[in-house]
């Protein structure tokens, strides 16, 4: 399989270190394919996210060979949700989430895929050809396969001819670190009527800070970064959020408008496929998974981009119909109050809305039911 023994010819290379970057590599080597991976910035390095990290990620993580990715942090044992009027619920998880600074997180997974024999190099990739039988990138690097994980602003994405997500379909979000040492062992999502639909989280790391922070779709005038940091004082006014740190804004691909996945020898993964979870704004979730089915799909000589359609369309394909609908239906305040008023009813309305907003879960008729009787009827 191995196009050559040249430092500049790979089978796969993979653009981006992220989650989607890292996971594409190590699948791809598990497939036996030779992997350059590259990334502008050296690592470790900080990526403004809100670090929460699903136990559907660490699924596929353990599948790659990367168990232990979460032993030295506190797990984090329920979530308490606040909807849009002011109602709420908080219940356990059925298995437990944590919260990694991707720091700590994207380079533990970069250095899996370097041990797993994924080259690693810091460069800038200006262009990408496709030309048919193999692709080049900047005019010096061949590759059997492009797996693009370099985010919102892909140029991957730009060179299969889609441009990035616009209004409607993009979110602004604000992420710091604040002091929060009584913080109980909870997420904390608070949604708001002020530009709807927008939410602010804490969520504890176990160091006696918190990952804060606060986004909202952008639809019109650009978002100032201190109306971000006003809301999101005003959402955490338990939360001293003017001592926080590391305050940056990033923006969110939702998968509400996604491009092909894929094409020729150029395949999109991550934010770069626009796979941010509309509901909730979760994307490493999405972000392994989409790595870890191109990875496996880069590595084969014949019809990459086909076999990454089929394998993404199979995994994931009718849950992102259900987060869209689900999205649709959010658009409405009421819908978001009847879902919490069922949630807080039922663990199993909660359990369905975890499954559908932080891994691959759908909108089953008995959530449904739940959140249309919940939407007529007071609360008991």
């Amino acid at each position: 399989m191995p196009m050559d023994t040249d430092t500049d010819r790979y089978d796969v290379v993979v653009i981006g270190a992220g989650p989607a970057g890292a996971a594409a590599s190590l699948s791809a080597r598990r497939s036996g394919a030779t992997v350059l991976l590259l990334d502008k910035s050296d690592f470790p390095r900080d990526k403004p996210c809100g670090d929460g990290i699903a136990p559907h990620a660490l699924d596929i993580l353990t599948d790659l060979g990367v168990p232990d990715i979460s032993a030295n942090f506190a797990p984090i044992l329920a979530l308490h949700l606040v909807g849009p009027s002011g109602g709420a619920v908080a219940r356990p998880h059925a298995r437990p989430a944590y919260t990694i600074p991707r720091t700590i997180f994207d380079n533990h997974l970069v250095e899996a895929a370097i041990r797993a024999g994924a080259v690693f190099r810091r460069h800038t990739v200006r262009s990408v050809a496709d030309h048919g039988t193999h692709a080049v990138l900047d005019g010096e690097i061949h590759a059997g396969a492009v797996v693009g994980a370099d985010g919102a602003y892909s140029l991957v994405r730009k060179a299969l001819g889609h441009a990035p997500n616009g209004p409607g379909h993009l979110a602004l979000a604000i992420r710091g670190y604040a002091p929060a040492p009584n913080l109980a062992p909870e997420q904390r999502i608070v949604t708001t009527k002020s530009g709807w639909p927008a939410y602010a989280w804490a969520f504890p790391i176990g160091d006696g800070r918190a990952n804060i922070g606060y986004g909202e779709v952008l639809r019109g005038p650009a978002l100032s970064r201190r109306r971000l940091l006003d809301r999101l004082a005003e959402l955490l006014p338990d939360l001293d959020t003017t001592a926080a740190t590391n305050l940056r804004a990033h923006h969110l691909p939702l998968s509400t408008h996604r491009p092909p996945p894929a094409g020729g020898r150029l395949l999109l993964a991550g934010d770069a496929l626009s796979l941010i979870n509309p509901f909730t704004g979760e994307g490493i979730f999405y972000a392994v998974l989409s790595g870890a089915l191109a990875g496996a799909a880069a590595a084969h000589r014949d019809d990459p981009a086909g076999r990454y359609r089929r394998a993404l369309r199979a995994r994931l394909g009718p849950h992102l119909r259900h987060s869209r609908v689900a999205a649709a239906l959010s658009q409405r305040q009421w819908v978001v109050d009847a879902a919490v008023r069922a949630a807080d009813r039922d663990q199993r309305v909660f359990d369905a809305l975890i499954e559908l907003g932080l891994g691959d879960g759908r909108l089953t008729p008995r959530t449904l039911a739940a959140i249309a009787r919940a939407a007529t009827t007071s609360r008991r």
